[in-house]
């Protein structure tokens, strides 16, 4: 099912995020942690983005594919984790299932104003 390559992307339902906290780091000046749950719908697909800082994403449920450039596909189940470096491109994101949901917990590490945590192409 994958859509890597971004053709159909359009049709396919996206992801959401939601902020559940934003808290400045005390011991390291001008960067803050938030995490997210981010939710993907059956056969939901987020196409090639970036993040301004660290990102841990944690598989909550369902199975994810993921793919960071320079790195292969991954497929994640619950339980399942990775990482991205400030500014690493993720050449997409996507449920691998068109009939259950799948979430995700992501904590990301960057400059304190907790702006935009997707930066789309």
């Amino acid at each position: 099912m994958s859509d890597a390559d971004g053709s159909g992307a359009a049709a396919r339902p996206q992801t959401s995020m939601r902020i559940l906290a934003c808290t400045p780091l005390p011991d390291v000046e001008g960067k803050s942690i938030t995490t997210a749950l981010v939710h993907f719908p059956p056969d939901a697909f987020t196409p090639e983005h970036r993040h301004p800082g660290s990102v841990t994403a944690y598989v909550l449920d369902g199975t994810i594919r993921s793919q960071l450039a320079g790195e292969r596909t991954g497929t994640y189940v619950a339980g399942g984790t990775w990482f991205e470096p400030p500014g690493a491109v993720h050449l997409f994101a996507e449920n691998a299932s068109s009939t259950e949901a799948a979430d995700l917990l992501a904590i990301f590490v960057a400059d304190d104003n907790c702006g935009p945590l997707t930066i789309f192409k």
